[in-house]
């Protein structure tokens, strides 16, 4: 009997395949290696082959879908609830499966070469700026130790590093040499970090996309990179509350009965992006304070009836419905009351 349904989990060397026919009977359970998941594929009729979102399931996606299946990919909270008892392979297999066959199920689109490229480079920027950050603070609470001490900015920083360069009497002398690499480190990690801003800032420059969400308020050169490469066309969503949940700006929900409460924001969805968004807030709310008269109704409106912090995240959820909706519509920003 032909298979149409193939549960596929996948591993780094180890393969598990769950198949099923039309009427979920099951006609197939194998256990390959990578290569030979590979070739099996290539020999099996175009299938609905379904895999857990997870390491290299992209990769896995597009290779399926260029030897012609086509390919589901699944949040893994969504197949948790299907497994079985125990957790083995086999029964993460069949789950997939299970997950497959819901009708409301959620599938995550397969990101293409490019979007995997352009998220790889946000990475690595992601990881310096932590490691610089890292050095930054061991540096200041080293020298807190010794009596010397100074502001949590770069300016602040920077009075460190004169200090540490001059040879200040105050640090001991064991230290003096450690701190020379480590801000040779620092310096060199600075420098990458801005060779990598100057890249993603020509490809936002290069692309019409990127450079419409730019003139968002609140939306940076940084920030418009990460959104396209991150949904893309914004197609997977069916509303801009979808994209804005999914970033995890909207309150979680809890209902029962004739009772229903709204919490605090769901915290899910894409870590970085979601923090890109709250600071490009956070300058569009700074600058409101600062010149009221320049603000928006809204941006004034919320500011008045709630707390700072409060508003920032309700601008960065704006943000986003925002976003979202010059991905789909393809058209310019417009501010209120400007004409279409």
């Amino acid at each position: 009997m032909q298979v149409i349904m193939i549960g596929l989990d996948i591993a780094k060397s180890v393969f598990q395949i769950h198949g099923e026919d039309a009427s979920g009977k099951v006609v197939l359970v194998r256990r390959l290696g990578r290569e030979a998941t590979e070739a099996f594929f290539k020999k099996q009729p175009p299938a609905i082959v379904g895999i857990e979102a997870c390491g290299s399931a992209h990769h896995w996606g597009r290779l399926l879908e260029s030897m012609g299946h086509t390919v589901q990919l699944i949040p893994a909270a969504y197949v948790r609830p299907f497994v079985k008892r125990n957790k083995t392979d086999a029964r993460d297999a069949e789950a997939i499966c299970a997950a497959m066959r819901r009708p409301s199920m959620r599938f995550v689109p397969v990101k293409t070469v490019a979007q995997q490229a352009a998220r790889g480079l946000e990475t690595v920027r992601d990881l310096l700026v932590r490691q610089r950050t890292q050095l930054t603070n061991m540096v200041r609470g080293m020298l807190a130790e010794f009596g010397i001490v100074a502001a949590r900015t770069l300016t602040g920083f920077a009075a460190l590093r004169a200090r540490i360069e001059a040879n200040d009497a105050a640090i001991p002398e064991p230290l003096r040499v450690v701190f020379e690499s480590v801000i040779e480190h620092w310096e060199s990690l600075d420098k990458r970090v801005k060779s990598l801003e100057e890249t993603i800032v020509a490809r936002v420059k290069a692309d019409a996309t990127m450079r419409r969400l730019t003139t968002v308020p609140g939306i940076g050169p940084l920030s418009a990179h990460a959104i396209v490469a991150a949904i893309g066309d914004g197609r997977r969503f069916g509303s801009a509350r979808d994209f804005a949940a999914w970033v995890g700006l909207t309150p979680r929900q809890h209902e029962s009965g004739n009772k229903r409460h709204s919490g605090k924001i769901s915290r899910q969805g894409d870590v970085g992006l979601r923090r890109l968004l709250t600071l490009g807030a956070s300058a569009v709310m700074r600058q409101a304070r600062v010149k009221p008269e320049r603000a928006s109704n809204w941006v004034s409106g919320i500011l008045a009836r709630r707390p700072v912090k409060v508003a920032v995240v309700a601008q960065a959820a704006k943000t986003a419905r925002i976003a979202w909706a010059i991905l789909r519509s393809g058209e310019n920003f417009r501010t209120a009351g400007t004409p279409a």
